[in-house]
């Protein structure tokens, strides 16, 4: 039988729990507004089409772009390889060169390596210690054949945010598309794909308290007007790029849930960065214990930390009966190796085992802080064979 406790959930970089308010707007396109919003003839269908459309609306509105820019897909994952293979399918004639940057999801990595066994080219940029990618090297990689550019916001690991807006500029001088994996930071921090100019941008739902399943992906119209070849096909939805009946409810949630991260953003950035520095604070004291990723540069919940002189594993079972966390990505979790983000940055194998990555979410605690930290610390120590003093 499972446990009455439930841990204390620090791992909102895998996924975060749908706010109360985000199902409360989703219930009715359930069960009274079912219909479907591409059944235009009829009043089931306009009720679904209607808040699809305000729905595109939110969206478009979160990123400075246009409605009729916004093509939903069932997450991140697919916006990113309709964006990769879409546009090499759709921009063949002109080259078969891609850049992007060795810390990228697996989303993007493996579209990228797929690519390669079809005959083109990938550049993958290394970063640097602090996992930024040195722009220098970037504009040394541009080549004539080059046709796109894929670099995320925000990593999913360390929280390292690369700059976009002068990648967009190098790329518009290129001329070259830019693509950005932007799952883990739409509505946590301030994103324009006007002043970025960005021509594609990859989101989704539940990394920001809305449902699992729902994504989208921003193609730019105009200015250059961005073609992308279908990855599925069958009725020419989404003005002809991803063939599927909408999803109302997740649609539905997925711009509440923007909309409400939106308007709390400020606020919610200071919090966020108060509770991530009371952990490190307090992780830091035991010494042989390393940041990982940019110190400043960063998502506001999120804390990357590898821990010198302990077993990965131990740690992370040590650290179970009271906080969910992980050394990495959801999706490579299951993988015996050492995080490919981590390695890239320049950590050994054994410090890339024995990281943890914290991702402090909208439902956590000053006092889950403080319990998290009290037990990560006691947990090291006792994998280091030190001595635990008992509070006075």
């Amino acid at each position: 039988m499972p446990s009455l406790y439930r841990p204390i959930y620090l791992d909102c970089h895998a996924t975060t729990p749908v706010d109360p308010r985000v199902l409360d707007a989703m219930v009715p396109y359930f069960t009274e507004h079912f219909g479907n919003p591409a059944s235009v003839t009829h009043a089931y269908g306009w009720e679904a089409e209607a808040a699809v459309k305000k729905a595109r609306e939110i969206l478009a509105t979160a990123i400075s772009c246009g409605p009729e820019e916004i093509v939903f897909t069932s997450g991140a994952t697919e916006a990113n390889n309709l964006a990769i293979k879409g546009v090499a399918e759709a921009y063949i004639s002109k080259g078969r060169h891609i850049i992007t940057v060795s810390t990228e999801h697996s989303a993007v990595l493996d579209p990228c390596r797929y690519l390669e066994s079809l005959g083109f080219e990938v550049t993958y940029l290394p970063v640097q210690p602090d996992g930024l990618i040195d722009l220098a090297e970037l504009e040394r990689s541009f080549r004539p054949d080059t046709i796109l550019v894929s670099v995320m916001a925000a990593n999913n690991e360390i929280g390292v945010l690369q700059p976009l807006t002068e990648i967009g500029a190098l790329c518009r001088q290129h001329q070259v598309l830019f693509h950005t994996d932007a799952a883990q930071a739409i509505a946590k921090i301030p994103l324009d794909v006007a002043a970025m100019r960005i021509d594609l941008m990859s989101l989704t739902a539940h990394k920001v308290y809305g449902p699992k399943g729902i994504g989208a992906l921003y193609v730019r119209r105009r200015n250059p007007r961005v073609q992308v070849a279908p990855q599925l096909h069958g009725g020419g939805h989404e003005r002809g790029m991803r063939s599927g009946t909408l999803y109302t409810p997740q649609i539905v949630g997925f711009a509440k849930a923007v909309e409400l991260a939106l308007a709390e953003q400020a606020t919610e950035t200071q919090r966020l960065m108060q509770l991530r520095d009371r952990l490190w604070q307090q992780l830091s004291t035991v010494g042989n214990i390393y940041l990982n990723g940019h110190p400043t540069q960063r998502l506001p919940g999120n804390l990357n930390v590898s821990v010198a002189g302990v077993d990965g594993q131990a740690l992370l079972l040590g650290l179970q009966p009271v906080v969910a966390v992980s050394s990495g990505s959801a999706c490579t979790s299951a993988e015996i190796k050492p995080s490919h983000v981590l390695t890239a940055l320049g950590r050994s194998p054994e410090l890339a085992y024995a990281s943890l990555r914290f991702g402090i979410g909208r439902f956590n605690t000053e006092a889950e802080i403080d319990q998290v930290a009290e037990q990560a610390i006691a947990t090291i120590q006792s994998l280091r064979g030190v001595a635990v003093s008992s509070p006075a």
